[in-house]
């Protein structure tokens, strides 16, 4: 409450006012008042003494108790105003109240003027607080609804690019299907010439033609297999293949028996240690184990025995959180796969690089390929909504990671018997 409470008195008897001047300074209430006894003054001080609180005699000779009030409200000043009369009666009283006057106190008991002041000042108070609180709160609603419009302007915009982006996907995509596939047939064309030359016409060419040949075959041959690693990319770009809780010995096993040749060549040796069932897309999976064995063999270290770990097992969220991986989708579970050889791996800094396509850590003539078979793995992950890591040490091997999410759509059953 105010220190200093501006109280406007109006009343037509000097000792009527004198006495309730006397009452309220009684009462220790820190005050200055100003008397009025006509309605143009009255009105004036309203504007220039600004009162915290009126206290009004009921009936003056040219004024009255209800027309100051009547003043009041069509000035929608929230003032709380007491009327302090002898003549007015209860019934009278009760009924302005009813109108909106603040409240009566009768001139012949003084006694509770002071704590009828002290609440109508306090409500007063109370009043201002509430409005104030209300004009704060219909600012931040505005601005609010501001925000709120532009972020539905934005998500609109986000969703019209998202569905562009979808759609351009789609068309790279088919492009990239079409645009590999039609490339084939003319390189076929181009492959078997070469090797009708190569057939009938080697022993009448020169050494340069019988160098340049084989060359055209070495370029046709490591055209054909860039093709087919586009369209194999292609494929595992599109996500419509269904999921299904996956046994992946079977997998395994028949990678191994596709690759048998080159496995028996590299000496290769297998240990598989407590696969646990998983909930993918077996198709897609299929390829990224098979790109991830034939890395191993054909990246062994010559004269050594290669030796390729698999294995698998659940993270709780807790222990899959210590890993602090980047760009971690979900909180819950993870089904984590780990892939490790002892190839001849590569440089640490390279961890990152490795999956982006076309990219390569070893001249051609040194190791065949295209680049494209480990960004393969990492999209065939991205279409699990999963984490890959790689963890190469030159001439160590390198370890592979994988991270599948467990959730209520894509869920692991673990009671699951192999």
């Amino acid at each position: 409450m105010k220190k200093d409470i501006r109280a406007l008195i109006l009343e037509d008897n000097t000792a009527d006012a004198d006495l309730l001047v006397r009452h309220l300074r009684k009462s220790g209430l820190s005050f200055v008042s100003k008397v009025v006894e006509s309605r143009k003054v009255f009105e004036e001080s309203l504007d220039t003494f600004l009162p915290d609180i009126i206290l009004s005699d009921y009936s003056l000779p040219s004024f009255d108790a209800v027309s100051a009030f009547k003043i009041i409200k069509n000035k929608n000043l929230n003032i709380p105003f007491i009327i302090v009369s002898g003549i007015i009666g209860e019934e009278n009283a009760v009924m302005l109240i009813k109108e909106g006057v603040t409240d009566y106190v009768s001139k012949n008991n003084f006694s509770s003027l002071i704590q009828k002041v002290n609440r109508a000042l306090r409500e007063a108070e109370e009043l201002v607080q509430k409005e104030d609180l209300i004009e704060k709160l219909k600012i931040q609603t505005k601005a609010l609804l501001i925000a709120n419009t532009e972020l539905e302007l934005q998500n609109a915009e986000n969703e019209k690019r998202a569905v562009e982006l979808i759609n351009v996907n789609k068309e790279l995509l088919a492009f990239n299907f079409i645009s590999s596939h039609d490339l084939q047939e003319p390189l076929r064309k181009i492959q078997t010439f070469i090797s009708i030359i190569m057939e009938k016409e080697m022993e009448t060419m020169s050494d340069s033609g019988k160098s340049n040949l084989k060359r055209m075959h070495v370029s046709a041959t490591r055209m054909r297999q860039l093709i087919e690693d586009l369209l194999d990319f292609s494929r595992v770009s599109v996500v419509d293949h269904p999921y299904e809780m996956t046994d992946l010995h079977e997998i395994i096993d028949d990678i191994k028996s596709e690759l048998s040749d080159t496995i028996e060549q590299k000496k290769a040796v297998f240990e598989i240690n407590g696969l646990v069932p998983v909930f993918i897309r077996p198709f897609q999976f299929s390829q990224l184990l098979c790109n991830l064995i034939s890395n191993s063999l054909k990246f062994s270290v010559p004269d050594t025995e290669l030796l390729i770990t698999i294995q698998s097992g659940i993270l709780k969220y807790n222990e899959f959180r210590l890993l602090n991986l980047p760009d971690s989708p979900q909180v819950c579970d993870y089904w984590n796969l780990t892939f490790k050889d002892n190839g001849i791996g590569f440089e640490e800094q390279y961890n990152q690089i490795v999956f982006i396509i076309f990219q390569r850590l070893h001249h051609i003539e040194e190791y065949s390929g295209t680049g494209i078979g480990l960004a393969i793995v990492k999209k065939i992950i991205d279409n699990h909504n999963g984490i890959i890591t790689a963890d190469g040490k030159l001439n160590k091997g390198v370890i592979f990671n994988i991270y599948i999410p467990i959730t209520e759509q894509n869920p692991q059953d673990l009671n699951i018997s192999l």
